[in-house]
């Protein structure tokens, strides 16, 4: 058994702690009668391959929207509060809409999440800021058709 060892753990550091199929591939190549499960059991108890493993991937999802000019795009995202209790009359939604280039936000709360509670609360923000050229929004296509359609 120390042997199995030994030589797995030669291969599997020369492979540069490669995963458990590169690891058998060369094993086969050289040994006899070490299979896949002793090498899996070995690479789960390789302490350099559990850190690599507990290693966080932080690779950004998107490309941030960087903007040129003020109102030339803003966003809207509804927060959904519903799994907390509100004392003051039933607000179970968020409006959250910010201008990308400058990072204003402006927050609404909503007690409803339909098309109209949310453009009735997009009128006095577009009056008082003016409304953007682009809008975007994470609520898919029936909140966008509904929301050209409604009177904004």
């Amino acid at each position: 058994m120390e042997s199995y060892f030994d030589a797995i753990k030669r291969m599997h550091e020369e492979l540069g702690h490669a995963g458990r199929d590169a690891t058998l591939k060369e094993i086969k190549k050289k040994y006899a009668n070490i299979g896949q499960r002793e090498i899996t059991l070995f690479i789960n108890l390789c302490k350099q391959c559990q850190l690599k493993a507990l290693k966080v991937n932080k690779k950004v999802v998107s490309k941030p929207l960087l903007e040129e000019d003020f109102l030339c795009r803003g966003q809207i995202d509804l927060i959904d509060m519903q799994s907390r209790p509100d004392p003051d009359g039933g607000y179970k939604f968020i409006l959250n809409y910010q201008d990308h280039f400058t990072k204003f936000v402006k927050l609404r709360p909503l007690r409803q999440k339909t098309a109209d509670k949310v453009c009735s609360h997009l009128l006095p923000i577009f009056l008082e800021m003016d409304c953007p050229t682009i809008v975007h929004t994470d609520n898919g296509r029936e909140f966008k058709n509904r929301v050209s359609s409604s009177s904004l």
